[in-house]
Parts: C-alpha cells; structure tokens; sequence
C-alpha cells in the first residue's frame, strides 16, 4: 500500500533521513520505533507532505507522492494523527472533528461520520461545544483521533500517541488503534513505548541515526537481543 524507497531527508543543514526504505501491507499495522531524534517523526512528516524529501521516492497505492503537498497527500487517503496532538486550542470538539472533513464534500456522510466518532468516544459528545484547549490530554488524543478519523483515511499515521497520558489512558488509546485496524484501515504507528507497540504490530523497522538497522515481525523483534538491551530494558 505504502513503499519508501531510498528517502533522504533534513531540516537545514541537517540530515533526518538517511536513505531508508520501508513498506506498509494493506490492513498491516507497522510500528517505527527508535530512540528520540532517530528520525521517526521525520518519516512521518515526509510522507504527509511536510518535509520535502531531498531524495528518494513514495509511492502510496501506486501513486507517486514524492514531494506531494499535504492536501493531496490527505486526498489520496493519508491521515496523520501528529505528536502532541495539535488540536485547534480556540474552536470547539465539534469545529475540530469538522476540519479533518474539510476536503469531503456529502454533509450527510460527513453527520454520520461524526455521530459514529461521537458514539465511540462519549466524552467528545459531552464536551462537543466545548473549546477544545481546555480538554485533559487524553481527551485530547481521542479529538485528534477522531479529527483524523473524519477524513475517511486508508491510512493513518499515529506520531507518539502515548506521549504525555496517564497509564490507563495509555491502555485505552493503544486498544482504540488495534479497533482500528482491526476495521480495516491500515496503520503506521510511531511509539516511545517499544514493547507496546512491537507487541501490537505486524511489522516492524527500528531507526536508529536516520537508517533502520532492523525490520521485520513485531514479535521477533521483541526477541532480538540488540532491541531488549537498547529499548526494552532488559
């Protein structure tokens, strides 16, 4: 669904990316993991069109997207639930669900779309007129999802979902991304938590320095020597 091949990409004089390559499976979830500034978030932000790649090529659904800006890439079915999850602070739980639509055009399917998310998120239904910085940051991350959600993706992207919540919180988001793919969109997962997310993946690549030194089943990398000691503490 999604091939990554030989992407090269930097900030400045800064180079993130160092040539990696990678593939994402339809109805796979793939997890990214690696220590901070690895580059995950890089990959990340490339493939939705906000980093220029310097080099190297994407390909989504076999559509090029090298290069493409974010409203394409989002029109071709790429949603990105960003790290920090970046509400719009001022607007409303609803007004935020409503901008992850805005390229879609059937109000009636855009009403459904957000009476389902209220469904499966209750609290966003209390708190729908309420503006959406004064939410709790797990709140938060179920609006961002949610947002994400309402561009019908056939990929999303999840950039350290887990970051910043409380446990239980923790284990509620990680059950609503498996729900996800479970549905049948397919899901590629950036994850400060490495045995969560290896745990809960079909495939994996580990970055390390802007190149990934380590790829394949979530579960045989759980056993990789090298990962236990480096990113699983033990």
């Amino acid at each position: 669904m999604l091939e990554i091949c030989d992407l090269v990409c930097g900030y400045g004089g800064v180079t993130a990316l160092r040539g990696i390559s990678l593939d994402v499976k339809l109805g796979q979830l793939v997890a990214l993991i690696g220590a901070n500034g690895a580059g995950k978030s890089t990959a990340l932000r490339a493939i939705s069109g906000l980093v220029p790649p310097r080099s190297g090529s994407m390909v989504f659904d076999g559509r090029n997207i090298t290069g493409a800006r974010p409203p394409r890439v989002l029109a071709c079915g790429i949603a990105h639930c960003p790290e920090g999850r970046k509400v719009f602070p001022h607007m409303s739980v609803e007004e935020n669900l409503m901008m992850g639509a805005y390229l879609r055009t059937s109000k009636a399917e855009i009403v459904a779309d957000r009476d389902r998310i209220y469904a499966d998120f209750p609290r966003l239904a209390e708190r729908r007129r309420q503006a959406a910085g004064t939410l709790s940051g797990g709140e938060q991350q179920m609006l961002a999802i949610g947002r994400a959600l309402m561009s019908r993706p056939r990929l999303i992207m999840f950039d350290e979902p887990s970051l910043g919540l409380a446990p239980n919180i923790v284990e509620r988001t990680f059950a609503i991304i498996r729900r996800i793919r479970d549905a049948g969109t397919t899901v590629l997962l950036v994850e400060q938590n490495a045995f969560a997310a290896l745990e809960m993946c079909d495939n994996a690549y580990l970055l390390e320095s802007g190149k990934i030194v380590l790829s394949g089943p979530g579960k045989q990398l759980i056993e990789n020597e090298h990962v236990r000691k480096a990113y699983l503490g033990g």
